[in-house]
């Protein structure tokens, strides 16, 4: 065939198979939309589509059975561990780590999985495939564990992600290909320099500058009359910020049956509006939080899109210092100093847009009604994390959170109880980290300890009772597991081992 035909005959195939998927995500064959999304062909696609569609009107047609005899469908391996109660918690986070870690594919054949070429650890349960801002937490604690190697072949990977697709998605499938997820990139880089020196950033300038340029995206279409472009906002003192995003507007192929139900009960938006503030609170990785809603309650409300978040642009602030310091280093005046005034830019505009001096707390921004939030979130110990509040600002945060944040389990995502896994009752382990580190930073130990401790416990009491570190927990109490949300609370798990491992150090 020539090319035009090759390409009409890719696209009749492709529509084909969404006819299928869509069959088999609706039917409710599986309880998890993520299973049929993983799966992988047992023969070419075109012959499955060919058979399906000569059987599919037959009177005794069994769906699963079909899918079945096509499919290898994926085991959830870290699930199926049996773990040693008699083992201290930390050999048992230490075994873990080779049963959380893949090798590198050789096999051409693996559905919607992303080969890569490096190992790599992934969080567990129903992740079966790496995920971008989990992988630094969980680098916390393979670095206790003396585990540098593994380390940079993450780092490693990520830069070949970058390399290859121009940006770090979700995760390292296919699905995921219209997003990104927080960029803690800069942050990984750092922990390889941390063992190895400072000219890791150089080794790694073209990767960071490729994940800003990522973000940055559309930034230079951006005019007094346009204020929104992909990734990027400008306010109305001329400041440019972030949000979250998608490039593609569909619902999500992991989530399919759900988001399509949801864009059916949504009147005032479009289906594709709300399958764009769907994926985009996926980015952020809080999917999902009352931190995205209207309404602070309920997912119908959902406008992620519309909303500037405070620890993504804390984030960048980072990763456009990170560059600064790449260019010195390399003696690079001119450009040094350019993100030396992008980074000055945005710590400015972080105070102005996200700090409330009434409340005494950082919220994020509406950037369509030109106000802030006024549901607080643990996003706002960010600035503190990367020493961005002035020491007054930090104590006014901290004062928050000790009052109405911390629990006997740690500290709380929101306050806000919806029944989304991002509010309470729940707790994360990446953000106890962030918010223990950023009291550390100004010397707020007494809290810090306190925040470390009652997670600590929490997670000891837990596995003192199963055996298993879980993905988040109750940190109200800890007679109830982790409550709500898209899918059952998964084990394993990545980033809290790494961070229980940390916070052990």
């Amino acid at each position: 065939m020539t090319l035009p035909e090759t390409q009409m005959a890719d696209r009749i195939l492709a529509e084909n198979f969404q006819t299928l998927f869509d069959t088999v995500q609706r039917s409710s064959l599986f309880s998890d939309s993520k299973t049929f999304s993983d799966a992988i062909t047992k023969v070419s696609l075109a012959q499955i589509l060919d058979s399906y569609h000569q059987r599919k009107n037959v009177a005794d047609f069994d769906l699963k059975a079909f899918i079945e005899q096509n499919f290898i469908l994926p085991a959830e391996q870290a699930s199926e561990y049996q773990s040693d109660l008699n083992k201290p918690i930390q050999q048992h986070l230490d075994d873990l780590w080779e049963v959380l870690t893949r090798q590198p594919s050789t096999s051409e054949s693996q559905g919607s999985l992303i080969p890569l070429p490096f190992s790599y650890v992934v969080p567990g349960g129903r992740f079966r495939e790496i995920y971008y801002w989990d992988s630094y937490f969980t680098m916390l604690g393979l670095q206790v564990s003396g585990r540098e190697a593994l380390v940079e072949s993450m780092v490693n990977n990520f830069a070949h992600l970058i390399d290859t697709l121009g940006f770090i998605p979700n995760g390292n499938r296919t699905y995921y290909l219209g997003r990104s997820q927080p960029p803690f990139f800069a942050l990984m880089v750092n922990l390889v320099a941390e063992s190895q020196g400072e000219q890791v950033w150089q080794r790694y300038l073209p990767q960071l500058e490729k994940e800003y340029a990522f973000w940055m995206r559309g930034c230079e279409e951006l005019s007094p009359n346009q204020t929104v472009k992909n990734r990027v906002v400008r306010l109305p003192d001329g400041s440019i910020l972030n949000r979250y995003w998608d490039d593609i507007a569909l619902p999500r192929p992991e989530a399919y049956k759900e988001d399509v139900a949801l864009a059916a009960q949504v009147q005032d938006q479009s289906p594709e509006e709300v399958y764009r503030h769907l994926r985009a609170a996926a980015e952020s990785g809080w999917d999902f939080s009352s931190r995205w809603f209207k309404d602070s309650q309920t997912m119908q409300t959902i406008h992620t899109t519309d909303l500037i978040p405070v620890d993504l642009n804390c984030l960048l602030w980072y990763l456009e210092k990170r560059l600064q310091r790449a260019y010195e280093l390399g003696g690079n005046v001119l450009l040094a100093n350019r993100y030396e005034e992008k980074a000055a830019q945005r710590h400015t505009a972080i105070q102005a847009f996200f700090w409330n001096e009434a409340a005494g707390f950082y919220f994020d921004y509406d950037w369509k009604l030109k106000r802030q939030k006024d549901n607080g979130t643990l996003a706002a110990a960010f600035p503190l994390f990367f020493s961005l509040s002035t020491s007054a600002q930090a104590g006014r945060v901290a004062q928050v959170l000790e009052k109405k944040f911390l629990q006997k389990n740690g500290l709380l995502t929101t306050l806000q109880f919806t029944h989304e896994q991002w509010d309470a009752p729940n707790g994360w382990a990446p953000l106890q980290w962030i918010a223990y580190q950023g009291l550390k930073n100004y010397q707020l130990d007494a809290l810090a300890t306190r925040v470390k401790n009652n997670w600590m416990n929490n997670n000891e009491t837990y596995y003192a009772k199963t055996g298993k570190m879980m993905e988040k927990y109750n940190v109200l109490t800890d007679d109830i597991s982790a409550q709500d949300g898209e899918y059952p609370n998964q084990d394993g798990f990545g980033w809290t081992n790494g961070v229980y491992l940390k916070m052990k150090e």
